[in-house]
């Protein structure tokens, strides 16, 4: 049965959501972002500027469309999701990268590993954001990064309201038209409302430990990247 998270987001329940939707979950996000993801991974990479030698934790990595340009350019590259249908797809397509269950706020990973910890669309996802953040500090070297994609707050107020009515009522209509699985995206739009804009995504950041927090808005502000070093 079709089966959407809510926004207490327990671990099991967005587990079961991505679960459902893993197949056609590139696809549908290709669909409904009108392309415009591709640009955002692009703008990401760019950012972590990956190579060799350079150990990179990719979390909430799904089917790995992150993971497969880090380890494109020469990076020992970690995918890891708490979606066990998103990493079988995922290992299917991309089997030279190395897939990992495994949860945010629990990573089964020694202090220090990683030279680099991102995470795209899927921080809003985890119920405990700075606790998740701080175990992402604590797997981090010292001197490493923190790059977070995520959906954010239009910059132009004006754009505002025409997004908000996107999210509300342009998106359910394509997903059902687009997706198996169409209450996860109802998800996804409520998820997307009720993350808070990038000042306090920064906060949070802070927060748990990392330094030198900065973000990036893209395509004016609907997506930004944060960056932060562990100091």
């Amino acid at each position: 049965m079709p089966f959407r998270a809510q926004l207490d987001k327990d671990h099991s329940d967005v587990s079961t959501m991505f679960d459902q939707v893993a197949r056609r979950y590139d696809l549908v996000n290709d669909v409904l972002s009108a392309g415009q993801d591709r640009l955002w991974r692009k703008a990401l990479t760019k950012t972590i500027a990956p190579g060799p030698g350079m150990k990179i934790l990719d979390l909430a990595a799904g089917t790995g469309t992150s993971s497969k340009p880090l380890a494109a350019a020469g990076a020992q590259v970690v995918a890891a999701d708490i979606s066990l249908g998103m990493l079988i797809v995922g290992e299917g397509r991309a089997p030279e990268i190395e897939f990992v269950n495994a949860d945010a706020l629990e990573l089964p990973f020694a202090d220090g590993t990683f030279d680099v910890v991102t995470i795209s669309f899927g921080l809003r996802n985890i119920d405990d954001t700075v606790a998740a953040l701080r175990e992402m500090r604590r797997v981090t070297a010292k001197g490493g990064q923190l790059v977070v994609l995520e959906f954010s707050t239009p910059v132009n107020r004006l754009l505002r309201p025409a997004y908000k009515q996107y999210l509300s009522r342009v998106l359910p209509k394509l997903a059902r038209l687009a997706s198996s699985n169409p209450e996860a995206y109802e998800y996804l739009t409520d998820s997307i409302l009720d993350w808070p804009d990038q000042h306090r995504v920064a906060d949070m950041i802070a927060e748990a430990g990392w330094q030198s927090v900065m973000w990036k808005n893209l395509t004016n502000g609907i997506v930004a990247m944060h960056r932060a070093i562990a100091a």
